[in-house]
């Protein structure tokens, strides 16, 4: 804030008009350099009517409010699996409880299986040319041709006596009708029936499903999404019955789970939630050693050996085995099932808990499986429960399922196979990878509940962090490049019309994987790395996970939620991030070196000559500067009293040049080509080959968003400047971030590095 006091006691009018005069002058130039720009694309100003305005439900801070509720949702389930016509039949019982302070008089219920029925949503609305020599598999794909009758069949909705109940199906929600409204603090009871055709993976695509192995004849069924379950109904919407298309996922509410599984008598099952009829289901051999790796820490212990799970492929058993699984608070339930599977586990202690971290893999999956799955499923969580809490339940699993990663709480079913024994590094990273991953899924979204069919990016892009994060910690050797600010440049600087912003809902999205998960992650390491720093970052992320665990969180109270744990503002960077498809191109326009003059000068320096210290006036040989013309000059002058106003004391002068008198300045000129503000990160070399890195926030741009000026000062000499030497930062252009430029690269040059 500038004050103007142009007053005096014993009033001096031309005095004091000309001291107005000047202090005007001088604000108005200030404000002419300040904001003289033809487009101001307010990238600072506050997300302000982006948020939704806060309540007793869901505050300011980010954290949920002394009203906040959430509704539950109990089960008890029996399913069973017809291995020889790969049907699925079961019937579920649901307490429903109304924690809301509304008046209910329907629920919706999710059938994701509606997905692959008929004349469903996604087949009517799939898009694209016929293209020449397009494989059968594909073209039978996007035809939606393959001869299979999906779907659910209903075959009764009844309350808790009995009697049928009014419901009505449209495409993936059924809507049940209550017989009595329903009022806060109510729970009402009933159940479905149903059964649906189980669909071979390698012809459909899906999350749930079977895989089938020619050369033994059997079945491995990893089923998800496989029962009707309840949609989410919240303060922020009311009930998300968003039609489910396919890509955008899952909305859920918690509740505790008693499911009995039935299957083939030599099937190995594996499930979310704690096998509670082990001593029945199991050999007593398998018991003890499923004891035994509830207290070994160090390496897996097989409770079915490969083996023994060769054996177990061929036999055929006539009759059947009920697994009993109970969870508690988990948001989902699915299992896997298969005469083939190895099984192996170990403990891992955390502070607080020791979860038991197992695997099951057909033994088409080793050697790679049994050296790295259950190794995989512990080292994620280790360093995700640093990052966030103590994993909480009692199991986590990792089924291996060709071409495929998906999660569920406790349970997902991940892809890695050796091909003719042979284990790449690829295979590696891959197999690691989609573990690492999926296994993480449990932290986001499976305990920090958030809506996947309308916010991807908050379980999918806070996962993907912390993947890079745990192979940055755990696997220093793999590829560490997805979900950086080095591996987002690509899609960055893309095609605009291709490109949507991180907060649009995944069935608009163009390029999913980056939109959803790549950028989403490199901004946070962005975030982390370059704005807000570790020690504050992992705080301020830390206290987000812990205020939503178990609860359903929004992208407003994530926002609020790391700035209040932070006290650094970042709406200018939600906007650029995940507002915009904006790139950071930052380059150096101009720089010049000054050096101040030793002699007095007058305070219009009038008849001075200096010499030229501009760079851009020779360049160098990317090695070196050539000052041959020596600095620009500049005086400092004795501060004119008009510049004090009313203060009567008064600045040493001459301390002040004597500081500067030796040093060596650098005004350097900053233009943001892309448009996404960004901190600047400027490395300095020195004529003795040392160097200096300068960091400076992303709020220098806030005056002007195209382009900054800054000086520096050093005692000695530079040779070279560098903006973003260790690309923290996404920039899509790193030919303009050096200065002297570097000669650019010819089109066959740029072809050979490539061909490398």
């Amino acid at each position: 804030m500038i004050r103007l006091a142009c007053y005096s006691k014993k009033p001096n009018i031309n005095k004091m008009k000309n001291q107005c005069i000047f202090l005007l002058l001088l604000t108005f130039l200030i404000s002419s350099t300040t904001f003289g720009q033809e487009e101001w694309g307010q990238k600072f100003e506050q997300l302000g009517q982006e948020l939704p305005t806060p309540n007793s439900y869901r505050t300011g801070s980010g954290a949920p409010g002394v009203n906040y509720w959430q509704q539950q949702a109990d089960y008890k389930i029996d399913v069973a699996i017809d291995d020889k016509k790969q049907v699925l039949t079961g019937s579920e019982t649901i307490k429903y409880y109304n924690n809301s302070p509304d008046v209910l008089t329907y629920l919706w219920v999710q059938l994701d299986q509606n997905v692959r029925a008929k004349e469903n949503l996604d087949a009517q609305t799939k898009t694209g040319p016929v293209k020449d020599s397009t494989s059968a598999k594909s073209f039978q794909s996007q035809m939606a041709s393959a001869d299979y009758e999906g779907g659910y069949k209903i075959k009764a909705v009844k309350d808790a006596a009995g009697k049928p109940l009014k419901h009505i199906i449209n495409r993936t929600m059924m809507r049940v009708d209550l017989p009595q409204p329903m009022k806060k603090g109510d729970t009402f009871t009933f159940s479905i029936d149903w059964s649906y055709n189980i669909y071979d993976r390698m012809v459909i695509d899906g999350r749930g499903g079977y895989e089938y192995f020619p050369a033994d004849d059997n079945y491995a069924y990893t089923c998800a999404q496989w029962f009707p379950r309840m949609a989410v109904y919240d303060d922020y919407e009311g009930w998300q019955n968003k039609q489910f298309i396919g890509r955008g996922e899952f909305a859920l509410a918690f509740g505790d789970y008693e499911v009995n599984i039935t299957v083939p008598a030599d099937h190995i099952v594996a499930a979310t939630g704690e096998l509670t009829n082990a001593k029945d289901i199991l050999t007593k051999t398998q018991f003890e050693r499923l004891e035994q790796a509830k207290k070994t820490f160090d390496k897996p212990v097989f409770i079915v050996t490969e083996e023994e799970a060769i054996a177990n492929e061929k036999s055929r058993a006539t009759k059947t085995k009920t697994w009993k699984f109970a969870a508690k608070n988990v948001r989902d339930f699915a299992f896997a099932s298969s005469r083939k599977y190895i099984w192996d586990a170990q403990a891992v202690k955390l502070a607080t808990n020791t979860p038991l971290a197992m695997s099951f893999y057909p033994k088409e999956g080793n050697p790679l499986w049994a050296d790295e799955s259950t190794k995989a499923v512990k080292n994620t969580l280790e360093v995700y429960s640093e990052r966030t809490f103590d994993y909480p339940y009692p199991v986590a699993i990792s089924v291996n399922a060709a071409n495929q990663g998906m999660e569920y709480p406790m349970i997902c079913f991940n892809f890695g196979r050796p091909r003719n024994g042979v284990i790449s590094e690829r295979l590696l990273d891959g197999m690691v990878s989609v573990i690492v991953h999926e296994v993480g899924h449990n932290y986001f979204p499976m305990i920090v509940n958030s809506d996947e069919r309308q916010w991807t990016w908050m379980d999918e892009g806070l996962n993907t962090f912390l993947e890079k994060e745990t192979k940055r910690e755990r696997y220093p050797d793999l590829d560490l490049e997805w979900g950086t600010p080095k591996g987002i440049v690509p899609y960055m600087k893309g095609d605009k019309n291709n490109i949507r912003p991180i907060m649009t809902n995944s069935e608009q999205v163009v390029q999913f994987g980056y939109n959803a998960y790549g950028k989403p992650s490199a901004a946070l390491t962005v975030l982390r790395e370059t704005v807000m720093g570790p020690e504050l970052f992992d705080a301020a992320f830390k206290e987000y996970a812990n205020r939503w665990k178990f609860k359903h969180p929004k992208p407003a109270d994530f926002f609020r939620s790391m700035e209040d744990a932070s006290a650094v503002d970042l709406d200018w960077f939600w906007k650029g991030w995940f507002y915009t498809v904006d790139h950071v191109d930052v380059g150096i326009e101009e720089v010049k070196w000054l050096r101040m003059r030793t002699e007095s000068a007058d305070i219009e320096n009038k008849g001075k000559k200096v010499k030229k210290g501009d760079l851009t006036a020779k360049g160098g040989d990317n090695k070196t500067m050539d000052f041959s013309n020596g600095p620009e000059e500049f005086s400092l002058v004795e501060t004119d009293p008009r510049y004090y106003g009313e203060f009567m004391n008064r600045v040493d002068d001459k301390a002040i040049m004597q500081k500067f008198e030796d040093k060596n300045l650098y005004q350097v000129k900053f233009s943001n080509k892309g448009g996404l503000v960004t901190p600047l990160i400027i490395e300095f070399t020195f004529t003795d080959g040392s160097k200096t890195t300068e960091k400076i926030p992303a709020e220098i741009w806030r005056m002007n968003e195209k382009e900054v000026t800054k000086v520096f000062a050093f005692e000695k000499e530079v040779t070279s400047i560098k903006f973003d030497p260790n690309e923290e930062t996404a920039d899509t252009n790193p030919d303009d971030n050096t200065f002297p430029p570097r000669e650019a690269a010819s089109k066959f040059d740029k072809f050979k590095q490539k061909a490398n």
